[in-house]
């Protein structure tokens, strides 16, 4: 059924390369890449002192990976904040040690603040995309995350963030460990310049214009 409702479609427009690819591998059809538009009107720099801790914005379910951050975190003392509910909300909180503290659902206004004063993010997880690694970087903060998925499109290695090569404990661990040597290199400006690329109006204007080669201006 799925295949037969691909082959219906008259063209693919994909949120990343990443999944670009899987079109591509399991269609057979090319794909235009055109990235989501996230808000880096309203996620800004603050500049401010940035404080002790590391920030998890997350939809709280399994295929996140949260669940690794709480083992690491468990296991190196440093704080940790998480941002987000969902069914493995209490599972995870039961498993943290005292370092570890969950907010809860949060509104965009705190989750903007705690990115402007995070260390870095944690992303241990695999997305298509990813918009919360952007919406950190447009507040200038950098990203330690999982080396799959959308966000080797929207992380420089080194210069935004830092990867991890393995989900599991010993890599994470490895990569916090660099990034605490490193910190004082990321630069806050390059960052949120680097988030910049994906603005709404670039994405306005890469969609229009997509539609305009297939369809012509009607207007």
């Amino acid at each position: 059924w799925d295949t037969l409702a691909a082959n219906r479609v008259d063209y693919f427009i994909a949120n990343s390369n990443y999944i670009a690819n899987r079109i591509k591998k399991f269609y057979k059809r090319e794909a235009k890449v055109i990235y989501p538009p996230v808000d880096v009107q309203y996620f800004t720099p603050s500049y401010e002192k940035v404080e002790d801790f590391y920030l998890i914005v997350s939809r709280l379910v399994s295929y996140k990976r949260v669940d690794l951050a709480v083992e690491v975190f468990n296991r190196i003392s440093k704080k940790l904040i998480v941002i987000g509910d969902g069914p493995e909300y209490k599972k995870l909180k039961a498993m943290a040690k005292r370092n570890i503290e969950f907010m809860g659902f949060q509104p965009d206004s705190v989750i903007r603040e705690m990115y402007r004063k995070c260390k870095a993010l944690i992303f241990p997880g695999v997305e298509d995309f990813g918009i919360v690694p952007v919406e950190v970087q447009a507040c200038g903060r950098p990203v330690i995350a999982y080396k799959e998925g959308g966000v080797l499109e929207t992380v420089i290695e080194n210069k935004t963030g830092i990867f991890f090569d393995k989900q599991d404990v010993e890599s994470l661990i490895k990569a916090i460990g660099k990034f605490e040597k490193e910190i004082d290199t990321f630069d806050s400006s390059f960052i949120r310049k680097n988030a910049e690329r994906f603005g709404q109006e670039r994405f306005r204007e890469q969609i229009k214009n997509f539609i305009f080669e297939i369809v012509g201006d009607k207007t």
